[in-house]
């Protein structure tokens, strides 16, 4: 069941994305969107103010997630998915005044789960575009079944199999393209010359880790990394290993189960500056927060929006909508933000054809094609978007990650805006 969890990390890494409990930015800072931040969800989705009209006939979006089995990734990835088609319906004007009808289908733990989903989102007339929450197992047979007969819109990619398709767009990014950032951090912000890459050696984090390796090596930095097994407590041999105590810069890329080993051993061997100790945000959560008194005093890298971050001006309308119209205590919840900006934007592509066509004019070639068009900036994502921009990766819109440090007590500061990986990567 570990290693199965372990595939989990190459694009959880993204989710990018989120703290379940940060209380504040430091003054002075500025995470999100700036100016462009979303606060205005009306005008975001171009539709209208008000409640959707019960009597119209629905339109409907499909949803599929990972859970109701022994592994659950991102169980609030749903509940933010839901989250925005209640808001739509009750404030948004539905989609052209006619409700949305949230579409549900969960895999437990098999890949012929999938098959199943395909087939139940084939079958129900006038669905015109299925969103994804976090699936690991199931993904690969869910869109051998659909043949391209319905886009997916997804914020975090978790296999690599969302990459390559043609019929999908990942909003948030993925592990392969939102890592690379980490090398023009160490580059612009930290002037490093020499990094410690410390990674668990799993199929999942491999491959994240590769490019991350090459785009480190890109930008003519010099990276001594080091593996070790996901099983494993003590990792001051890796550290020694990787040279992390001379290093300029040490990368950990572990998920929360690591996290704590991976600090107390950093504190051991004397590598305590959160500037220079960088790391996705999946310690940032409540059993690293038990285990140490507080999370690592790290820089953690992400790919959208930082719950509690006071200097982006789109949390708080989000969490007002999620106070209101769903479950407000799991509004941090990293899933939880992401697909509600997902389904926020998918809402917004559904209007965009409907405004221009007609809501008999739906279908899933015009909302994929007004997905593909979209340049952002997403909402509690990247500032701008660019479906397509990877040859080998045709789904993937985003490859920017912005940069927090942690002192401590809930306070996080801005360390870098969005920054895009070394060309080429």
């Amino acid at each position: 069941m570990r290693k199965r969890q372990r595939l989990l990390f190459a694009a959880t890494v993204l989710v990018a994305v989120l703290a379940y409990a940060v209380s504040s930015v430091a003054a002075g800072s500025s995470g999100g969107l700036g100016a462009a931040a979303v606060t205005n969800y009306v005008k975001y989705v171009e539709g209208k103010a008000g409640k959707a009209n019960p009597k119209l006939s629905p339109i409907h979006v499909g949803f599929v997630n990972q859970q109701g089995g022994a592994i659950v990734i991102g169980a609030n990835a749903t509940n933010g998915a839901q989250l925005a088609v209640n808001y739509a319906n009750a404030a948004l004007d539905g989609i052209d005044g006619h409700p949305i009808e949230f579409d549900t289908c969960f895999i437990a733990s098999s890949e012929a789960e999938g098959t199943t989903c395909g087939e139940k989102f084939l079958s129900i007339k006038g669905l015109s575009v299925i969103d994804e929450g976090a699936v690991a197992f199931g993904i690969q047979s869910l869109y051998r079944t659909l043949g391209g007969a319905r886009p997916v819109m997804a914020g975090v990619a978790i296999t690599p199999v969302d990459a390559v398709q043609k019929y999908a767009a990942i909003l948030f990014g993925d592990g392969l393209h939102v890592l690379p950032p980490y090398a023009t951090y160490a580059k612009n912000v930290l002037h490093a010359k020499t990094v410690a890459d410390l990674y668990e050696n799993e199929p999942g984090i491999v491959p994240s880790v590769q490019a991350q390796i090459a785009a480190l090596k890109a930008d003519g930095i010099t990276v001594t990394s080091a593996s070790y097994p996901p099983t494993e407590t003590d990792v001051i041999t890796p550290l020694t290993s990787a040279k992390a105590a001379s290093a300029d810069m040490v990368i950990v890329n572990t998920d929360a189960n690591g996290c704590v080993n991976m600090a107390n051993a950093l504190t051991q061997v004397g590598v305590t500056d959160p500037k220079k100790i960088v790391a996705n945000p999946l310690c940032l959560n409540a059993q690293v927060l038990s285990a140490l008194g507080d999370f690592p005093k790290w820089t953690y890298g992400i790919a959208s929006s930082l719950d509690g971050d006071t200097s982006d001006k789109g949390v708080a309308p989000y969490v007002a909508v999620a106070k209101k119209y769903g479950d407000g205590a799991n509004a941090p919840d990293p899933w939880n933000i992401v697909n509600f900006g997902v389904m926020i934007s998918t809402i917004k592509f559904l209007n965009e054809v409907a405004n221009k066509y007609g809501v008999s004019g739906i279908t899933p070639a015009r909302v994929l094609a007004a997905a593909k068009a979209f340049k952002g900036p997403q909402a509690l994502g990247a500032p701008s978007l660019s479906c397509g921009k990877f040859k080998s990766a045709p789904a993937v819109c985003n490859d920017r990650a912005q940069f927090f440090s942690y002192s401590g007590k809930g306070v996080f500061t801005k360390a870098a805006g969005w920054l895009e990986g070394p060309p080429g990567t």
